[in-house]
């Protein structure tokens, strides 16, 4: 599995011949829209920064696009969405928006993508659903997000092998990225990619992973 960041909450996993990406960014969002083809979709919260859907070619297959919460197989990938709450982007006079987290298994893994997630907590029915997470997305910016302070506190309740910050690239308050390292404990490692397997999770408890846009 090869995990890259294309900026916001937006992330590429490949692995064998499939495709998934979180939260792609449309051509109307904050940041430049992706330019790359996928498989699966996955869709937090209808926002122009994570719904570019329309912006992946798919090689002539139909994509499959998923924006909300149930229960899902494609290709041998199975996912579990479940509703939560955002503050991220919200018209005048609204105060809070859908979004979905979503538990993603595949090659054995559990990768838990949080969305534009707004509260530091789950609700019981996902809590119940997600467990022995090996990777979790989380956001880090503030800004309608969960803010570095509550995004230590969710990743400790949910206990996962290896967390990759989000939301602080080109989206979120300032210096984001480095104030939730250091309610971490002060220790991250920096890649352009990951390329990882189940086995290399084993010894993990909590490891930094900040992949760079």
């Amino acid at each position: 599995m090869v995990i890259t960041h294309h900026g916001g909450q937006c992330f590429k996993v490949t692995f064998g011949d499939l495709t998934l990406v979180f939260d792609p960014i449309s051509k109307n969002g904050t940041l430049p829209g992706i330019r790359f083809g996928a498989d699966i979709a996955l869709i937090s919260r209808n926002h122009p920064d994570m719904n570019g859907s329309s912006e992946i070619s798919s090689g002539g297959k139909e994509l499959f696009v998923i924006s909300g919460p149930g229960e899902y197989e494609r290709g041998g990938v199975t996912v579990q969405g479940f509703f939560t709450k955002s503050e991220y982007g919200l018209p005048k006079g609204e105060t809070e928006a859908a979004n979905t987290v979503y538990a993603v298994k595949l090659e054995g893994m559990t990768l838990v993508h949080l969305g534009a997630l707004a509260e530091p907590a789950l609700s019981q029915e996902a809590r119940e659903a997600i467990d022995d997470i090996d990777i979790l997305f989380v956001p880090v910016g503030g800004d309608g997000v969960l803010d570095a302070a509550d995004a230590a506190k969710l990743s400790t309740i949910l206990e996962p092998k290896i967390i990759i910050p989000m939301h602080w690239h080109g989206m979120g308050e300032p210096k984001s990225l480095e104030a939730y390292i250091k309610e971490e404990g002060g220790t991250a490692e920096t890649v352009d990619k990951l390329t990882i397997k189940k086995k290399d999770t084993t010894d993990k408890d909590g490891a930094i992973m900040v992949l760079t846009a």
